[in-house]
């Protein structure tokens, strides 16, 4: 021990005389880079992304450092090996080759993610046309509006570079985009069966033929087109695009769920101003008795709970303003139409209201585009 201090004595005071050049035990630029490095990989996000190989960084850097303390105030010949020095080098290139290797796996990663973002997006857009082509934004509910927020967090995660919760959600706005194209699936799914439609088609045939055989006036609607046609004598002479229900595309059930009746029905009331709160009306004889078969039916099977109604007062008729745009579950035109309307349909008017006329109707297709872009999330 003696014979140490007496060395490291002598080569200190040979350095401060200036005989040889002597260096430090543990070179400054060094500590500095492995300190650089571990700011690097923190910047990498090394302790989530990488915990193990990070782990045994800090641990060995930790040491090192200690170490690198306690000598801080040594010297040494220049062609003096140092025990210390050699692990720091070491510690560095271990280190940078994380830093290469986590560099490299964060690109890789926002060049997935980004492209997994953008097609979120795209689908989400696409997913909002089909979604405003069927009136389906109340029919979603809140459904609609945290697939947007989780698409837009996905966005924000992937700008800050945050992938593990950008991935996370992303992975959540695929399952709630999905959740929504079954939903509607389910629920609109009619539109596009082979047997409702034909069904729809005998009612609206049934309907021309009485207006040919009586010649007479007759209204079909149809709820997918969202037009009103007028025959008379078998014939369409007038055609206008209306709005339903904020349910509209729904069957029916009970009284408050906004959606528009189907069937076959009769203009029982011409109301003009002062009789009805919009600008004309025609009310019809909702519910008749299958509506009301129907509905005894749906409340025996636990379909309808015992405390709702059936409900009434549908009417094809115009806008009162801008505040009365939506109706509750009626047929309405804007005013103009709904002035010719008035002055051409006579109380009896036979009005048959249907889902929709042709296999290719808009909600069928629109669904069946949910349906591929739910195959393509």
């Amino acid at each position: 021990m003696r014979g140490t201090q007496t060395y490291r004595l002598l080569a200190a005071l040979l350095c401060m005389a200036g005989f040889v050049g002597c260096v430090q035990a543990v070179p400054p630029d060094l500590i500095a880079a492995v300190e650089a490095i571990d700011h690097d990989l923190i910047a990498l996000r090394a302790p989530e992304t990488a915990p193990e190989e990070y782990g045994q960084f800090v641990r060995q850097w930790a040491l090192l450092k200690a170490r690198a303390q306690l000598d801080d105030d040594v010297i040494r010949w220049p062609w003096e090996s140092s025990e210390i020095e050699s692990d720091l080098r070491w510690l560095y290139i271990m280190g940078e080759r994380t830093v290469s290797q986590l560099h490299d796996r964060q690109v890789t990663q926002q060049h997935a993610m980004q492209a997994k973002v953008t097609h979120l997006e795209d689908q989400l857009r696409s997913v909002a046309v089909q979604v405003e082509a069927i009136d389906g934004r109340i029919l979603l509910g809140q459904k609609g509006v945290q697939t947007d927020l989780l698409v837009k967090q996905a966005r924000a995660f992937l700008d800050q570079k945050d992938y593990p919760r950008a991935m996370q959600a992303a992975e959540k706005a695929d399952h709630a985009l999905k959740a929504q194209a079954s939903l509607l699936s389910q629920e609109l799914g009619r539109y596009a069966d082979e047997s409702r439609i034909i069904y729809w088609q005998t009612l609206a045939k049934q309907t021309v033929d009485w207006s040919r055989t009586h010649q007479a006036i007759a209204i079909v609607v149809s709820k997918a087109e969202r037009e009103l046609s007028v025959y008379k004598g078998g014939r369409k002479v007038l055609s206008y695009p209306v709005r339903l229900g904020f349910n509209g595309m729904l069957e029916k059930q009970f009284q408050g769920d906004g959606a528009t009746p189907e069937g076959r029905y009769r203009v029982t009331e011409r109301r003009g101003p002062g009789q009805t709160q919009f600008y004309r009306a025609l009310a019809l004889d909702y519910p008749n008795g299958e509506d009301r078969r129907r509905f005894q039916l749906a409340k025996r099977s636990g379909k309808i709970s015992p405390f709702k109604g059936i409900g009434g007062q549908i009417e094809i008729h115009g806008a009162d303003n801008e505040r009365l745009a939506q109706t509750l579950g009626c047929v309405m035109l804007d005013n103009s139409s709904m002035a010719v309307l008035y002055e051409s349909v006579p109380v009896g008017t036979p009005v048959t209201i249907v889902g929709a006329l042709t296999k290719q109707n808009a909600v069928a297709s629109a669904l069946a585009q949910l349906d591929r872009s739910k195959e393509e999330i």
